[in-house]
C-alpha cells in the first residue's frame, strides 16, 4: 500500500522521526482532550447553576475542535501537500470508511449532526431504547449518559438514525416532573385536586412562576391523580417527586381520604 502511495506521489519520503512526530502529536492531542473536559466540567460543577449547562455544551465541540487540529498538523508530515496527492488521499480514505468501518463512520457522522443539531447536549435528560439518564459525554462515536442508579451507559450515535429519543430538559436547568397517587372512589376530586395543587406549589424543589397541573383519571379499581410540576434544577428531579408522594400523601390521610387497593386475582391450590 506504501509502495503504491509513494508512486502516485502522496507520501513523502518517511522516516522515523516523522512518525514519532505524528504519535506525539496525536497523543498530545489525546492529553489536551482530556485535560479540556476535566477543565470544563470542574469549572461546570463550580459555577452559578445558570451557567453549569452552558460550560457543559462547550465540551463536544472542543473535543472536536482538538482533534480536526490534530488532523489538520499530522496530514501535511505525512503526505506532499499538492492538489493531486490531497484529492487522492481523500478518495482513498473515502472508500476505505466506506467499506471497512461502515458501521464506526455511521456512528461518526451522526455523532456530528448531534453536536450540529444540539440533539442532545451535555447536561441533558434523555431516554434512548429505554435507558433514561443524564447526558455526560458527547463523544465522537458515542454518547455515555448516567442512570439516577448511578449506571453509566454508553449508547452509539448511530441509534439517531432508527431509534426514538426522548429528550426531557433540552439545554434547560428545569425539567417536568410527575407524582401519581391512586385513591379509592369514594372521595371529593375537587377537594382533593386542590389539595395536591397547593402541595405542588409550596414544595422548595418547584420552580417559581410555572404552572402545576392535577391530570384525574378514572380506572376500574380507582382514581388516578397526576401531579405535574417544574423543579428548579434537573438532578433533583427525584427529591422533587419523592417530597410531593410524602406531602401529598400526609395532606390525604388527614382528609380522610383512603387509598386504592391493587386487584388480585386469587388462584385456587391444586
Amino acid at each position: 500500500m506504501s509502495e503504491e502511495l509513494n508512486a502516485w506521489g502522496l507520501l513523502q519520503r518517511l522516516t522515523w522521526q516523522h512518525v514519532l512526530l505524528v504519535l506525539a502529536i496525536l497523543f498530545s492531542a489525546r492529553l489536551l482532550s482530556f485535560a479540556v473536559r476535566w477543565v470544563l466540567r470542574h469549572f461546570a460543577e463550580n459555577a452559578p447553576p445558570r451557567w453549569r449547562l452552558s460550560i457543559l455544551r462547550a465540551m463536544p465541540i472542543a473535543r472536536l475542535l482538538i482533534g480536526a487540529g490534530a488532523i489538520m498538523v499530522a496530514v501535511p508530515i505525512l503526505v506532499e501537500p499538492t492538489f493531486r496527492s490531497v484529492a487522492a488521499l481523500i478518495a482513498t480514505v473515502g472508500l476505505a470508511l466506506a467499506f471497512a468501518l461502515k458501521d464506526y463512520a455511521s456512528s461518526l457522522v451522526a455523532g456530528l449532526a448531534t453536536v450540529l443539531e444540539n440533539t442532545y447536549q451535555p447536561g441533558d435528560w434523555i431516554e434512548v431504547g429505554g435507558t433514561y439518564g443524564e447526558v455526560k459525554t458527547i463523544a465522537l462515536r458515542a454518547v455515555r449518559i448516567v442512570t439516577p442508579d448511578d449506571t453509566e451507559v454508553i449508547i452509539p450515535h448511530s441509534l439517531l438514525w432508527t431509534a426514538s429519543i426522548s429528550n426531557a430538559s433540552s439545554g434547560s436547568r428545569s425539567l417536568l416532573c410527575v407524582a401519581e397517587f391512586y385513591l379509592h372512589p369514594d372521595h371529593d376530586a375537587g377537594a382533593v385536586r386542590r389539595r395536591l395543587a397547593e402541595i405542588a406549589e409550596t414544595s422548595s424543589y418547584r420552580k417559581s412562576e410555572t404552572p402545576v397541573t392535577v391530570i384525574v383519571l378514572e380506572m376500574p379499581w380507582g382514581t388516578q391523580y397526576r401531579l405535574k410540576a417544574y423543579v428548579k434544577e434537573s438532578r433533583d428531579q427525584f427529591l422533587f417527586i419523592t417530597d410531593l408522594t410524602i406531602r401529598g400523601k400526609e395532606a390525604l390521610r388527614a382528609m380522610g381520604i383512603r387509598f386504592a387497593q391493587a386487584p388480585y386475582a386469587e388462584t385456587k391450590r391444586s
